[in-house]
């Protein structure tokens, strides 16, 4: 894979169901949307001079094929909500480690205070760092680490 260099760009994915933020399991993962999420990312991207793309799929294979594809235009930074994928994708563990991207794992909720089988992330150990529970401001909090890293290269 030829890669170019890093860019000062952050994709943001969206796994599996996340296009239901709103109004599936308001109680779990709250009543903000996914289009209401990515627009403040957007903005935030935009007022510190960052581009950003906001991509969520239902689908593992298109999934890889977008982490991949970041690879090749050398995107500087990944925001990660795996969602389902969380526990099952190690095809998305291995497309993540392949490219080289860093990239922070976020949930909405907190995955360790639900059932056990949800507190075993298969991209924990290869991400950054992760962010939980803190329903979509994680997201915010994890594009600002990304800004910051991507504005400290020089």
């Amino acid at each position: 894979m030829t890669k170019k260099p890093k860019s000062k760009s952050v994709l943001v994915l969206h796994g599996p169901n996340l296009n239901l933020l709103g109004t599936r399991e308001p109680g779990i993962y709250g009543r903000e949307t996914l289009e209401l999420i990515n627009r403040r990312l957007l903005s935030s991207a935009r007022e510190a001079g960052i581009g950003l793309e906001c991509f969520q799929t239902n689908h593992e294979g298109v999934m890889v094929d977008r982490v991949q594809e970041a690879g090749r235009q050398g995107v500087g930074f990944i925001v990660l909500n795996p969602a389902a994928f969380t526990y099952s994708s190690i095809a998305l563990r291995d497309a993540l480690t392949a490219v080289q991207i860093p990239f922070i794992e976020v949930h909405l909720s907190n995955i360790h205070a639900r059932e056990p089988w949800r507190a075993q992330s298969h991209f924990t150990a290869v991400a950054v760092g992760s962010i939980l529970g803190l329903g979509g401001r994680g997201y915010d909090l994890a594009l600002d680490y990304a800004i910051a890293r991507l504005q400290s290269r020089r």
